[in-house]
């Protein structure tokens, strides 16, 4: 594990990727859309000339090789999964499938190192990388993964998947409400830095991501009063996919959010 590099695998506009180089992190960053890829050349290119930021436009996947990307009009939602562009339809947003280079998760950490912390936001292909960590006897000291709060079997096999690579402690953290995050003085993670959290982003990691460690027990239970909330009014909610289903979730304005789960290895 290298103490001082993070992945951030979903790249998007580089929100999370900028927060990290600021800690003083070295870091590696995927983004499949060729678009947000392009857009992040430009925007880091001295990060990427000083070796400080590795940018790869690639899709992770089961195979490497050329792979379909369905690329979104809501560009956080592009996705390799086929689902996801019909859920983002559903939602009101077209969609476009593009060929990209997919590349197998493994291949990546060989490649440039297992990182101190991973943080994967890929749209529904999240535990492709968690697989890819149980052909390493090394392990991230901290990940998180966007949980799959659409039903609590998707939150448990979560779970077991993370408790099965060695994860003991878990945090639900409420992306929504990342905006309002503020930095610990001292830091206890990298450098301490005054940070603006735009929406969109994943905020803290580590040990100053907020919230109190959990056991996987409670953390399983902690999402249940989430899950039936999602289920109701979430993008796949039952409402949802009534013919007049995003006006009434509108109208009603229920509390839902996605979620971000937050493990550490002790």
């Amino acid at each position: 594990m290298e103490q001082d590099l993070i992945y951030d695998v979903g790249f998007h506009h580089g929100e999370d990727t900028e927060f990290y180089l600021t800690k003083g992190f070295k870091v590696v960053a995927i983004e499949a859309h060729p678009g947000l890829y392009a857009a992040g050349l430009k925007k880091f290119a001295k990060d990427m000339e000083s070796g400080r930021l590795t940018l790869l436009n690639l899709g992770v996947a089961e195979t490497s090789g050329p792979i379909s990307f369905f690329e979104s009009d809501n560009d956080v939602w592009g996705s390799i999964r086929r689902d996801a562009a019909k859920r983002n339809e559903r939602l009101g947003a077209g969609w476009r499938e593009i060929t990209v280079e997919g590349r197998r998760f493994g291949e990546i950490l060989r490649q440039y190192g297992v990182p101190y912390y991973l943080k994967v936001d890929i749209e529904g292909a999240d535990l492709l990388c968690l697989k890819a960590l149980a052909e390493f006897g090394d392990r991230p000291k901290y990940l998180s993964i966007e949980a799959e709060v659409d039903i609590l079997s998707g939150i448990r096999h979560e779970i077991t998947t993370l408790r099965g690579l060695g994860y003991a402690k878990f945090k639900i953290v409420r992306q929504g409400h990342v905006p309002q995050q503020s930095c610990p003085f001292p830091a206890r993670e990298g450098k301490f830095v005054e940070y603006k959290f735009p929406y969109g982003s994943s905020g803290m990691f580590g040990e100053e991501a907020p919230g109190e460690w959990l056991s996987s027990d409670c953390a399983v239970e902690g999402y249940r009063k989430i899950v039936r909330v999602q289920r109701l009014f979430g993008d796949k909610g039952w409402i949802r996919r009534l013919p007049l289903g995003n006006k009434i979730t509108n109208f009603i304005q229920p509390d839902v959010s996605w979620y971000d789960t937050h493990a550490s290895l002790s």
